[in-house]
């Protein structure tokens, strides 16, 4: 009796462990930046919000897993998730064949231009190399722009920020000529108190595949080929059914995803 009882016993622990484990399995731990508003913000009570976290969210819904988020600063984000800190980053990160050298990519889950803002009363009147020749140029480090910034305004000073708010703030108290950055972004600051100072002064053209890649991807450690197949098929679902329309919606009167590829 007290043999089938250790038996039972064992047998019940087992499930259960499995349980916890498949439990476990089940929940994706998201990370993003917290910095980058609309995409991405944290609130003064320390929540995540935005349409990253929007889409991460219905990402989750449509795999029917759990998700939890975690914020975490631009440039070390992808050695956190090389790390193990969370298991995808979903912070608007665009593809480029340098990222792709250290993760793996998903397609594509939204596409929008890089911009360029300059002070309302700036005599800038356009945005190629010559235009902004001696100008102090204020950009986000570690991302495409300013990559694109480096390379192309050579003539220019190029200052970096550890995100966009800090460079707003430079451009908005005079001690920067321009900034550039995502023009949503840019035009969500803008159309704040905080951005009354400056206008959009224009958007760079071409803007290189090569720099900018395809778009804003999620990004898996290298070699989870199953998740980035699940993601995917998760973006093409909320693409269909609605979802991604609905929360593209709520914070921009355009589709951001850009054209189909």
């Amino acid at each position: 009796m007290r043999i089938a009882l250790r038996i039972a016993l064992a047998a019940s622990a087992a499930l259960l462990t499995l349980g916890v484990a498949q439990a476990q399995e089940k929940t994706l731990r998201i990370g993003t930046e917290g910095a980058y508003p609309p995409f991405n913000n944290l609130t003064s009570d320390g929540q995540l919000v935005g349409f990253d976290v929007d889409i991460a969210k219905a990402l989750c819904d449509e795999m029917k897993v759990k998700c939890t988020f975690v914020a975490q600063d631009w440039d070390g984000i992808i050695p956190a998730l090389q790390a193990g800190k969370f298991d995808a980053i979903v912070a608007s990160m665009s593809i480029t064949p340098e990222r792709a050298e250290k993760v793996d990519f998903t397609h594509k889950y939204y596409n929008t231009p890089s911009a360029i803002a300059v002070p309302k009363d700036s005599p800038l009147k356009g945005v190629t190399k010559e235009d902004l020749a001696g100008k102090n140029i204020g950009v986000a480090t570690t991302t495409t722009h300013y990559n694109y910034a480096s390379k192309t305004y050579t003539d220019s000073t190029i200052k970096g920020y550890p995100s966009s708010p800090e460079e707003q703030a430079d451009l908005a108290n005079g001690r920067l000529d321009a900034i550039e950055d995502d023009i949503v972004v840019l035009q969500q600051w803008l159309d704040s108190p905080d951005g009354a100072c400056c206008k959009i002064l224009g958007q760079p053209s071409p803007q290189p595949v090569d720099i900018f890649g395809p778009g804003a991807g999620i990004a898996v450690r290298k070699g989870e080929t199953d998740l980035v197949n699940k993601l995917n098929t998760a973006i093409d679902a909320i693409r269909k059914n609605g979802k991604y329309k609905e929360i593209n919606d709520k914070y921009f009167k355009f589709d951001v995803y850009g054209a189909e590829s």
